[in-house]
């Protein structure tokens, strides 16, 4: 796969930051908004946790995402996991108290409202993690792209489709995390690397349970 070539006097240029910082403020909150039954107690230590550790990355590269250092990265990564650990906190506690019939799923508005909470957060998460693990992250990228990328967006694959130097953002990554949750299957960007495809395929079951279960108990207690 040949890289996007550059126009005449053109550069790539790191991606802005606002839009990474705006995206895990929103995943910090969505804990806030579970219903009484289902949430984390106290709730607000992983977020304080996780606000302290995206302060110190916003401090260390505001502006736009291009400083290249191990512990930038590593503070990066490690921010990702806590939001992927709490999501999947919240998460396999749903699945259990499904299974189990805990009376926390006996509401069907609860349990509706848990469920969307849960598979919104699902999907934003992994959406993250795709976007820092893909060609060595959002500063690698910027400043020397690979011609072997983990996914392959429309405009990587087709270069005439897209504008010079194109780059894919954090929005291309959220839309990756959207549709493998909706779709269970990649829909027009490809995994390429072996964790990119085990990574989609762990999301799409994750999707599916919630979806599933969810659906099934509060039709069942509808009717």
């Amino acid at each position: 796969m040949t890289p996007v070539p550059l126009a005449s006097g053109a550069e790539l240029r790191g991606e802005r930051r606002w839009p990474m910082a705006v995206t895990v403020v929103f995943l910090m909150a969505l804990p806030f908004f579970m219903p009484a039954a289902f949430e984390i107690n106290p709730r607000w230590v992983l977020p304080v946790v996780e606000g302290l550790l995206l302060v110190a990355i916003v401090v260390a590269d505001p502006g736009r995402i291009d400083r290249r250092s191990t512990w930038m990265r590593r503070l990066t990564i490690g921010l990702i996991v806590l939001l992927l650990l709490g999501v999947g906190w919240v998460t396999g506690r749903l699945i259990y108290d499904l299974i189990t019939g805990s009376p926390a799923v006996n509401s069907a508005g609860s349990l509706l409202t848990a469920g969307g909470i849960i598979w919104i957060g699902n999907a934003v998460a992994f959406a993250i993690l795709y976007w820092e693990l893909d060609s060595g992250g959002p500063a690698q990228r910027a400043a020397q792209p690979t011609p072997y990328p983990d996914f392959a967006f429309p405009e990587q694959l087709n270069p005439d489709i897209a504008r010079p130097g194109w780059q894919p953002t954090l929005l291309d990554y959220l839309y990756v995390g959207f549709t493998n949750a909706t779709a269970f299957s990649p829909t027009d960007v490809m995994p390429l690397a072996h964790w990119a495809k085990i990574t989609m395929a762990l999301q799409s079951v994750i999707s599916l349970t919630i979806l599933g279960l969810v659906i099934a108990r509060a039709v069942n207690i509808l009717n």
